[in-house]
């Protein structure tokens, strides 16, 4: 028990440190190279609901609302990190699955996995996805990813380019951030300029031991992959 209470204060002392980083790019990624070989045995052993519960999202989407066997639907799991959710998606039948992370580091630690088609490094969510097409995927999932110092909720405009027409987007959004970095707000501006409509939202979901999540589901239409001017 003592080991465990002492895992949960190293975890928590640096996902504090993370969530003060700013979404600076350098140094989130400095900071998950050093963290890539034990993240996964730290995050799960601390309490981590956040992966299983976006890849059962992503399974009653395709199931209520995409045609064609699971095993056939192109899914970009946006922030994989290790590839906690990607084990989950091929748990629930789903085979082709792109990832990309900002750390090189964690990334490897998802190709390791054997899961994805194909894992890319040194992606910065708050930038433009230029070497992805528009339409390109049925599913978008992204766990963790909308986090205090991390992604921005601007980049949801840029997950639903990289979607096709009628496709889905399956986001959590920690609480404590959802509450100050105005997701909700972003969300409903992109539902007024017709690129997404809000589904679902599942408030003060399972997330982890000290705080819950609110879980999204949006379906993104024939807007998101019109032209746009590039984010600065």
């Amino acid at each position: 028990m003592k080991k465990q209470t002492k895992l949960e204060q190293v975890v928590r002392k640096r996902l504090k440190a993370l969530h003060a980083l700013d979404s600076d790019a350098d140094r989130l990624a400095h900071f998950y190279r050093g963290w890539a070989s034990s993240y996964e045995l730290d995050i799960v052993r601390s309490g981590y609901w956040g992966p299983m519960i976006v890849a059962e999202l992503a399974g009653a989407v395709q199931t209520a609302y995409l045609d064609g066997q699971r095993a056939a639907i192109a899914i970009l799991d946006a922030g994989c990190g290790t590839g906690l959710v990607g084990v989950e998606l091929e748990r629930l039948g789903f085979r082709l699955i792109d990832g990309i992370d900002l750390s090189e580091e964690m990334a490897e630690q998802a190709r390791q996995t054997g899961i994805y088609r194909h894992v890319r490094g040194a992606v910065d969510l708050n930038a433009p996805l230029s070497d992805y097409s528009s339409a390109s995927y049925d599913l978008t999932v992204c766990c963790g990813v909308f986090t205090l110092g991390h992604v921005r909720p601007d980049a949801l405009r840029e997950l639903a380019r990289v979607t096709r027409p009628n496709g889905f987007i399956v986001a959590s959004t920690r609480k404590s951030y959802a509450e100050t970095a105005c997701f909700e707000d972003e969300a409903r501006r992109l539902q007024d300029a017709g690129v997404l409509v809000t589904a679902q939202c599942l408030n003060d979901g399972k997330y982890i031991k000290e705080d819950v999540a609110h879980y999204w589901v949006f379906q993104v239409t024939h807007k998101a992959n019109a032209p746009t001017e590039k984010r600065l």
